[in-house]
C-alpha cells in the first residue's frame, strides 16, 4: 500500500505498511460487516467472536435447565468474574459491583450521594452527555448546584488543573471527572486532579467508560472515591458488562436500583443479584480479555493509539482542518478533527452527519456539536486498518460540501 502524502508525517508516526504489519488477520476475530469501515469502536465497541460464542453457549445453558442455572452456584460465578475483572483493573474486588455499563454505575453513586441543598457538584464542558443529565437530576431534586467548568480545546493539562482548582469552593461535594473524554478524546492529568480535590473535602467519581482495556487502569492507585468502566469498549466483553468500584468510606452508602434477595448483604451482592437478569455478557467477560490478551496488552494499546492518530492525520489533511494545539495523549485510542466552522454545529446536524457519511462513504464515525464547532471522533482497534481511515479521508471533501448547502 502506497504512503498518503502528509499522513504519517507526525513526528514519530509509524507509516500504514508499518501500522498493518501483521494485523491482516485480526479482523478474523470479529462479525464486523466487511463492507462497512467501523471506525466508532469507542461508542458501543465490538465484541470478538470468542466472547460473542462463549455468551451463546451460556445462554444455552439457561435454556437447558433455567432452575439449575439461577439457583445453583450462580452468585459464586459471578463473584468469580468480577474478581477477574478487577484483577485487570487494579480495584479491590470485594469493593466492586459488577454492572450494566457506566452510566448505571455513575447513577448509582449519584443516587446514594446524600446532597443537601446549596451543595455543589463539579463538572467539566468535556463531559459524557447522559452523566451530565444525571447529575442535573440529582442536583435538581436536592436543590443543589451544577458547576462546569469551561476548559478550552487546546489547554494543556496545567492550565485544565487549574482551571478545575479555581472553580471549587466550600460548597463543592462531588467532582464528577471522565478518565477519557467522549465527545473531545482527552486523557484527563487525575493524578493532578484526584489528590488536591480529596484534600479539599471534595468526593471524587471518575467515569472511565473509556478506560479497562485501553488504558493500563490501576483503579486503587488513582484514588478516587468511585470508578466506573466500561468492558465491552477495548477490553472485548458483550455489552452490558461495567465494573463499579467503590473506595471503603462509601460502601455502606450504596444502594442497588432494585431491591432483590441479596438486599440485606449490601454492596456488592446487591448489585449483582436482581433475579432474572441476564448475567451471561458477564460470564464470558474475562472471554474477550483473553482474547485481546493474546495480541499483547503493550502492543495493542500502542499500535491503536498510533493507528488513531495516523487516521486523525490522514482525515485533517484532506479536509484542511487545523490539528495545531490538540492535546494528544499516544495513550488514547480515539482522536478527534475539527469540521469546517457551520458544519455539525447542533447536535441533530452531527447526527445527520454521522448518518451521511455512514450511507455515503460506508464508514462508521462519532460527530459530535461540541459549543457550536462540529468534532469527528476516530477510534482504533486491533481490527482497523490504514485503509480505511484513507477511505474516509477520500469521502469527507465530498460530503462536507453538500453538509455545508444544507
Amino acid at each position: 500500500m502506497g504512503e498518503r502524502p502528509g499522513a504519517g508525517a507526525a513526528p514519530g508516526l509509524p507509516g500504514s505498511a508499518d501500522l498493518d504489519r501483521g494485523w491482516e488477520t485480526a479482523r478474523l476475530l470479529w462479525t464486523l460487516d466487511p463492507s462497512i469501515a467501523y471506525l466508532n469502536n469507542g461508542a458501543f465497541g465490538a465484541v470478538p467472536l470468542p466472547a460473542q460464542r462463549a455468551q451463546q453457549r451460556l445462554r444455552d445453558e439457561v435454556e437447558s435447565d433455567p432452575m439449575r442455572f439461577y439457583a445453583r452456584g450462580l452468585t459464586d460465578r459471578i463473584t468469580h468474574t468480577r474478581r477477574h475483572l478487577a484483577r485487570f483493573v487494579g480495584a479491590d474486588p470485594d469493593g466492586s459491583a459488577l454492572v450494566a455499563n457506566a452510566s448505571t454505575g455513575v447513577n448509582a453513586v449519584l443516587r446514594g450521594f446524600a446532597l443537601r441543598p446549596g451543595d455543589e457538584v463539579l463538572v467539566t464542558d468535556h463531559g459524557h452527555v447522559p452523566a451530565g443529565r444525571a447529575v442535573e437530576r440529582v442536583c435538581r431534586q436536592a436543590g443543589a448546584t451544577v458547576v462546569t467548568v469551561a476548559i478550552p480545546l487546546t489547554a494543556d493539562d496545567s492550565t485544565l488543573t487549574d482551571l478545575v482548582r479555581e472553580r471549587v469552593t466550600r460548597r463543592t461535594r462531588l467532582a464528577v471527572l471522565d478518565q477519557v473524554t467522549s465527545p473531545t478524546a482527552r486523557l484527563l492529568p487525575l493524578d493532578r486532579l484526584i489528590g488536591p480535590l480529596r484534600t479539599a473535602g471534595v468526593a471524587v467519581l471518575v467515569d472511565g467508560a473509556h478506560a479497562p482495556g485501553m488504558l493500563p487502569v490501576n483503579v486503587d492507585a488513582l484514588g478516587a472515591d468511585f470508578w466506573v468502566g466500561n468492558f465491552h469498549k477495548w477490553a472485548g466483553a458483550p455489552r452490558g458488562t461495567a465494573l463499579l468500584s467503590v473506595h471503603p468510606r462509601w460502601r455502606s452508602t450504596m444502594e442497588s436500583f432494585v431491591v432483590s434477595w441479596a438486599e440485606d448483604a449490601g454492596f456488592p451482592a446487591s448489585f449483582e443479584q436482581g433475579g432474572t437478569i441476564d448475567p451471561t455478557g458477564w460470564l464470558a467477560a474475562p472471554v474477550g480479555l483473553h482474547t485481546l490478551s493474546s495480541f499483547g496488552w503493550g502492543t495493542l494499546r500502542r499500535r491503536n493509539s498510533d493507528l488513531a492518530a495516523w487516521g486523525q492525520r490522514a482525515v485533517a489533511d484532506r479536509i484542511g482542518a487545523d490539528l495545531g494545539g490538540l492535546p494528544m495523549d499516544p495513550a488514547v485510542s480515539m482522536r478527534i478533527v475539527p469540521l469546517p466552522a457551520g458544519v455539525a454545529a447542533t447536535p441533530d446536524l452531527a447526527q445527520g452527519l454521522q448518518v451521511q457519511i455512514s450511507v455515503e462513504a460506508g464508514c462508521e464515525v462519532a460527530v459530535a456539536a461540541w459549543h457550536g464547532r462540529g468534532l469527528l471522533r476516530l477510534s482504533a482497534q486491533a481490527y482497523n486498518r490504514t485503509a480505511e481511515y484513507e477511505r474516509l479521508a477520500d469521502a469527507l471533501p465530498r460530503i462536507l460540501a453538500t453538509a455545508r448547502r444544507a
